[in-house]
């Protein structure tokens, strides 16, 4: 009888220690067929593209999560999330094997969260849920390329701060370091013989969100200095023009919602400033405004309009429209359609600019010579796990 006590005593002891901490496996997964009617062909000209194309409504990914009870209200928490295509099985973000996140830190009750690794800046956390490549259409509604750091913003050798909630008010701060001896600012570093190497990537980030029943409202701020030397390299070209944004990526965001009953309406507008080594400059501004009406509890439908504006040493705007219609199958599984249309004017020192849906020049590419628009039509299905 003893020896009975005392196994079933330390087989409680495991499972109340087992309870304490917990591995979560999860991902998602998203493919479909994609239609565009003006894209780049080998030559250059515009030519229509149909292609299988995979992570549009969300980016694929599978991950582990965990956290562990250390008492006190303390707990270490770690990510490890990586990227993937459906179409052919390879890693996104440049082939890294956790290239979407990967972190290690400890968090506390009723304060927040100190972690470090490759993390999302404030941009994707906060103004990402006020845009419809967050809520609705996805990827290819997300503004040219990403620019303004809205869903792709991931941060290598970062410390980040996360608070608790506080009344429906979050907040945070993240620094990357450039890593680079001699450049603790991103600045460029300079040799033995005092010849300057080329800039290392250092960020700044910082923001706020708040959320009280139907609504919500966010502002965030990232500072990027020298983005293409980061690993993968940050995008800052738009539409093939070129931006001069080789030294710093500074950007600004604010997003609103409000919802009734059904009916969800939200926007944001974002401010992009690029600067390159020489001094020139360009600006590249967002005005977004999106709604989303439920239906039923199964069946939704998502339409926004867009206008972005680049300034500065090169012009251009390009005005965009978004929908889509989605139903669920089950509480993991929806199939959805979705058409986006993009039309661009403007001209890059006599050249007109062109049409590039999607946050990723991979999706599309520009439209080609000879076209200034984009049509895209897709239907797709995504299922989490």
């Amino acid at each position: 009888m003893k020896k009975l006590a005392i196994a079933t005593g330390l087989g409680m002891c495991a499972a109340a220690a087992h309870a304490q901490s917990s591995v979560t496996l999860y991902g998602l997964l998203d493919a479909g067929v994609s239609y565009v009617n003006h894209a780049a062909g080998p030559n250059g000209q515009a030519a229509r593209k149909f292609k299988l194309d995979d992570g549009v409504i969300q980016g694929n990914r599978w991950g582990l999560r965990g956290t562990e009870d250390l008492g006190g209200g303390l707990h270490a928490i770690f990510t490890l999330e990586n990227g993937l295509s459906v179409a052919n099985g390879t890693a996104s973000q440049g082939g890294a094997l956790f290239g979407r996140q990967a972190f290690v830190g400890l968090a506390r009750d009723g304060v927040g969260s100190l972690s470090f690794g490759r993390q999302y800046s404030l941009s994707t956390d906060y103004i990402s849920k006020y845009a419809a490549g967050g809520l609705t259409v996805g990827n290819y509604s997300f503004h040219i390329n990403d620019v303004d750091q809205l869903t792709s913003s991931r941060i290598n050798n970062s410390v980040k701060f996360a608070s608790a909630n506080f009344y429906g008010l979050t907040f945070g701060a993240l620094y990357g370091f450039s890593n680079q001896a001699g450049a603790f600012a991103g600045s460029p570093a300079s040799n033995e013989d005092g010849v300057a190497n080329a800039g290392s990537s250092r960020t700044i980030s910082f923001g706020a969100n708040y959320e009280h029943g139907p609504f919500g409202a966010a502002a965030a701020y990232t500072d990027i200095r020298f983005p293409g030397t980061a690993t993968p390299a940050f995008p800052i070209s738009i539409a093939n023009v070129n931006a001069f944004g080789d030294k710093d990526l500074r950007t600004i965001g604010v997003g609103l919602r409000y919802a009734f009953g059904p009916a969800l309406v939200f926007g944001n507008w974002t401010d992009t400033r690029f600067e390159s080594v020489t001094g020139r400059s360009s600006r590249f501004d967002n005005y977004e405004i999106d709604g989303k009406y439920s239906l039923t509890p199964a069946l939704s439908f998502g339409l926004g309009y867009t206008y972005s504006r680049l300034s500065g040493d090169a012009v251009g705007h390009w005005n965009q429209i978004n929908s889509i219609a989605d139903y669920a199958l089950s509480k993991r599984t929806d199939v959805y359609a979705l058409a986006v249309y993009q039309k661009a004017s403007g001209s890059n020192n006599g050249v007109p600019v062109q049409a590039e849906i999607g946050s990723s020049s991979s999706f599309f590419g520009n439209s080609g010579s000879g076209a200034n628009s984009q049509l895209a039509l897709r239907i797709g299905m995504r299922t989490r796990f």
